[in-house]
């Protein structure tokens, strides 16, 4: 459209030009003619130059610079085309490249559990993988969003800046749906930086575990101070000359006590270790445990009596393949829990079933229950439903923890059920 004003401009000034000329050598017959002459090859040349630039554009306009062909087109620009065709081929190359490392890279990070975020140096997110809204229980941010965006809490903002701030920085992110270890590195060119990778790390039950090792170790100390204190007391008193001889013998019986109670404590430890470890040395045998059972219950007698509690035994032989010295353990602590926490004339029951695939030991007693709220942490080592009352029974706290990790060994399961007429646990076994 373009060149065709151009030449109606151009056509048109030809002609007043030349009209301005016959006018002004009007009188002379032979400047008209050269005039005329001048005008109609003016006229011809306008009009040989509108077609053939026509035909000479038409070519360049119809190039696909996409998919460009030098052969088609004019020998002058074959150069040029053949240049373009190869950059073409460079930049689909490297677009290819582009998109297979996006591919690859979206592929990685949204496999993994861990949270991955990638932010530029004015911390808007380039990159952030489903594991990271996840962990932090949020839902996707739009494109253009701000790292901090993904939690107001100011531990995580104090742990950004310092990324950001070319330092490596952890912090420890307490959120409604667990604890998580965020871990964010600088991303620096020429001490310079451009951006920075965050790391989100589910770190809830390796924070239980801490949490139980801390708890564990201070009850330890106070389990193994307490009798080792009354030792030392007494002895004190007997190398000082202060104990009357005829109380000696009562003190030499509280020594007795207390590091009866010491070496329950020392050996509980060391069995629940070795189950911790799985060391137990894998001795499997035949286990009747209706057999096994009516052992340990009158091995406990005298202290049912002396609780005024009395048991039972129900069920059929059922044998399973397993350490009878940790199944013995197993059936013991369930029996000896039923007569410590055990109400004054109560009793409790062994029962023992099966199911397809399964044999199953139920300790049921007549005690005071356990609150719900516990029932998940009774198997915890030291862990105590009622301190002020456990003050008061002998045992080591280790007991159901004992429980738990024999069952392990064994591949099998244990549970409680409580009500406020009494506790129940229930052990499943593989019958092998």
């Amino acid at each position: 459209m373009t060149l065709k004003i151009f030449l109606s401009i151009l056509l048109t000034s030809v002609i007043s030009v030349a009209a301005a000329i016959w006018l002004t050598f009007s009188c002379d017959n032979n400047i008209r003619e050269l005039i005329g002459i001048f005008f109609y090859i003016i006229i011809l040349v306008c009009a040989v130059s509108a077609i053939l630039s026509k035909n000479i554009v038409k070519p360049v306009r119809n190039i696909d610079l996409d998919h460009p062909k030098p052969k088609k087109s004019y020998k002058e620009l074959v150069p040029v085309l053949e240049r373009l065709k190869i950059q073409n081929g460079k930049v689909n190359r490297q677009r290819t490249e582009i998109m297979n490392s996006r591919e690859q890279f979206s592929t990685i990070t949204e496999s993994m559990k861990e949270g991955i975020i990638i932010a530029d140096s004015k911390t808007v997110i380039l990159a952030c993988n489903s594991g990271a809204y996840r962990l932090l229980g949020i839902n996707q941010l739009e494109k253009g969003q701000s790292i901090y965006a993904l939690s107001r809490e100011e531990v995580f903002r104090r742990c950004i800046q310092d990324a950001m701030g070319g330092r490596n920085a952890e912090c420890l992110l307490r959120t409604e749906f667990g604890d998580r270890k965020v871990i964010a590195s600088p991303a620096s060119v020429s001490e310079t930086v451009n951006g920075i990778v965050v790391f989100i790390l589910d770190v809830t039950e390796q924070q239980k575990l801490e949490t139980m090792r801390h708890e564990f170790t201070s009850n330890v100390s106070h389990e193994l101070k307490t009798p080792l204190t009354t030792i030392y007391g007494i002895a004190d008193m007997l190398a000082n000359g202060i104990v009357k001889p005829e109380d000696c013998a009562a003190f030499g019986k509280d020594i007795c006590s207390e590091a009866d109670r010491l070496i329950s404590l020392i050996d509980d430890i060391v069995s629940l270790s070795k189950l911790d470890e799985d060391s137990v040395p894998r001795q499997d045998e035949p286990v009747d445990l209706y057999d096994l059972s009516s052992e340990i219950l009158l091995r406990l007698n005298k202290s049912a009596s002396e609780k005024n509690v009395s048991s039972s035994l129900s069920g059929e032989h059922i044998t399973v393949t397993g350490n009878r010295t940790v199944l013995d353990e197993i059936i013991y602590n369930l029996c000896d829990n039923a007569i410590k926490y055990n109400v004054d004339g109560g009793k409790f029951e062994v029962k023992i079933s099966h199911i397809p695939m399964k044999a199953i030991i139920t300790v049921s007693d007549t005690g005071t229950g356990i609150p719900e709220e516990h029932i998940e942490r009774i198997f915890e080592r030291f862990y105590r439903v009622d301190k002020s009352r456990s003050q008061k029974i002998k045992g080591t706290g280790l007991g159901l923890s004992i429980v738990k990790h024999g069952v392990n060994y064994h591949g099998g399961t244990v549970r409680a059920v409580s009500s406020e007429n009494g506790s129940a646990f229930i052990v499943e076994l593989p019958i092998k």
